[in-house]
């Protein structure tokens, strides 16, 4: 098994990388970006191996999702890391997951329809729901001494409003990194049967996990609601995939599996992957398992780093404890600076490009999201500036 270089720093000027260039029009020319939810991490040998093959056949041509190779790398994955077996009939192709869970709300609700988000969470689940002229109903999560909850209480009240249809469930949870026990998730399930609601989970980042931590699958918890439960997945997180935009959605109910062809192919004609997104999945499946273990190993002594840095540099903010996700997840209202102070300080003041916590909704005010999926020398420099912003 070949032993991966997390440590090496790769230079991703002139890529057209998007965290070094959607940036705030005063960031200053020594900034470090840390926003967005991509790794700084070289992808495994045999995915680069395999795109290189494919590059050296000279033809790129239509390329078809679903054929055995495919649904069998992906089975194969979720059926090793998991133990959830997943019929292949059920797995459809999108380009990523928000895009998927824009054509949900779409053909799963009607214009004016409440949508159920937990909030702070990622923010394009509430654009999706306001894009396609749907309500956002929040149920803000419980935060308490440096832990979130769910509010099931507030949950049970939302779901009995026959205007709502349905809710986005974040699991693991971008950004708090909560990864939610099989008890919290069978509650979930049960509230949306009580009141025949449909649930559409986020699972993108149910790979990467704390050692010794479990995500489990909401179709695989529980196949009795599988009828109105659709997962999206996705190797794009896992991997350090996400410009080749492949995703998986498995739905298990055949009228949403109708519905979501009407939309998907009929309508919008968005069913050919790229063919360096299939090659780059299933070789990624299916051959570089090793390299998510030591990617995880990696990321996890990064979190530790960084946590013990706060607990004793900057005891006035609080660094959550991430179960899963590379995303850090920093409440800095202990210093009392006000959102647009703190997003000053950090651009200005430590040169960092940051996600501010108001972008995930009420309840992330003062907080800052950072990515960890990094060398650790990387690490190093965004708690020096991270120390000199809150200063």
């Amino acid at each position: 098994m070949k032993h991966y270089d997390f440590d090496r720093v790769i230079d991703r000027r002139g890529t057209q990388a998007k965290k070094l260039l959607q940036l705030p029009d005063t960031t200053p020319p020594d900034f470090l970006s840390l926003w967005i939810a991509d790794m700084d991490f070289a992808c495994a040998d045999p995915i680069l191996e395999a795109i290189h093959r494919r590059v050296d056949e000279g033809i790129l041509g239509y390329t078809q999702y679903g054929t055995p190779e495919c649904l069998s790398a992906i089975t194969g994955w979720f059926s090793r890391r998991f133990g959830w077996e997943i019929n292949p009939s059920h797995i459809f192709f999108s380009p990523g997951v928000v895009p998927a869970l824009g054509a949900l709300v779409n053909i799963l609700s009607q214009e004016g329809d409440g949508i159920i988000i937990q909030n702070p969470v990622y923010g394009p689940f509430a654009g999706k729901i306001l894009g396609n002229g749907r309500r956002v109903v929040t149920n803000p999560l419980r935060y308490h001494d440096g832990d979130y909850t769910m509010d099931f209480e507030g949950l049970e009240a939302k779901l009995a409003d026959p205007t709502v249809k349905g809710m986005i469930l974040c699991s693991p949870h971008n950004p708090s990194g909560r990864v939610w026990t099989e008890e919290e998730l069978k509650t979930v399930v049960s509230l949306c049967k009580a009141q025949d609601k449909w649930i559409l989970a986020d699972e993108v980042h149910c790979d990467i996990l704390r050692a010794g931590v479990t995500h489990h699958p909401l179709l695989k918890l529980c196949p009795e609601y599988s009828h109105r439960i659709v997962a999206c997945t996705a190797p794009s997180k896992t991997f350090n995939l996400a410009g080749v935009q492949t995703a998986s959605i498995i739905i298990p109910n055949p009228e949403y599996q109708a519905l979501w062809k009407k939309q998907m192919i009929d309508r919008i004609g968005l069913f050919h992957p790229s063919a360096l997104g299939i090659t780059a999945m299933i070789a990624a499946y299916n051959e570089s398992e090793d390299w998510v273990d030591q990617m995880n190993a990696y990321v996890d002594a990064n979190f530790r780093f960084a946590s013990d840095f706060i607990a004793r540099e900057l005891p006035l903010a609080r660094a959550i404890p991430a179960q899963g996700t590379y995303l850090l997840w920093v409440d800095c209202n202990g210093y009392g600076y006000s959102p647009e102070e703190l997003a000053d300080r950090m651009l200005h003041k430590g040169g960092l490009v940051l996600d501010e916590g108001v972008i995930f909704g009420d309840g992330g005010a003062g907080f800052e999201r950072v990515n960890l999926a990094c060398p650790r020398s990387v690490v190093a420099e965004f708690l020096r500036r991270f120390q000199k912003a809150l200063s």
